[in-house]
């Protein structure tokens, strides 16, 4: 999945409030290259990985990173856990660990997961990354234990239609440890 053999250091990553700054350019590039993680800041849509600028990254995104070793996260000269990154992504997001689950069950799916808030979801999902396909699905994390309303339905399916997407409620089961994807797919008679 990951071009792992081209990583020859953890690449260090800055927290500052609830993101992850990668400050050198080069570690920007490598990271947003393995696996299109983060966003160039103050490029909206790189149009390839030969970008010059800091590389900032979500709690989910930057934990993942962290717990597969490819970077280690510093509060200014200071060494921040895992254990410290996963309490923060907690605060900060809300059903963080099923949130993480899904996020950490795509990206071992090889697809490329980026934060959804500008569909109205919780992750906008890849096949092949920002700049060479549209994102084909946007998707909810909800519980097994929670219903899916028609209200919901309804405004998943008008929202993917406008957006042109495959809307998919990714529902976990904690206790079984699973993931069932549900896919809704639109059509006009």
């Amino acid at each position: 999945m990951f071009e792992n053999k081209k990583i020859e250091k953890k690449i260090q990553a800055e927290l500052i409030n609830d993101r992850l700054i990668v400050w050198n350019f080069e570690d920007s590039r490598q990271l947003y290259k393995i696996g299109f993680f983060g966003k160039p800041i103050g490029i909206p849509k790189p149009k390839n990985f030969d970008f010059n600028a800091p590389l900032t990254l979500d709690l989910i995104e930057g934990l993942y990173l962290a717990k597969e070793g490819i970077i280690e996260v510093f509060k200014g000269r200071k060494k921040v856990s895992i254990n410290s990154l996963e309490s923060l992504a907690k605060k900060y997001h809300e059903r963080f660990e099923m949130k993480y689950k899904v996020y950490s069950d795509l990206r071992k799916k090889n697809y490329v997961v980026t934060p959804g808030i500008k569909f109205g979801c919780d992750f906008a999902v890849y096949e092949h990354g920002p700049g060479y396909d549209h994102a084909p699905f946007i998707l909810t994390v909800k519980s097994n234990k929670e219903e899916i309303t028609a209200t919901e339905l309804v405004r998943a399916g008008r929202l993917a239609t406008t957006v042109k997407k495959k809307f998919v409620f990714a529902i976990v089961d904690s206790q079984k440890d699973t993931i069932d994807y549900l896919v809704s797919k639109w059509w006009k008679t």
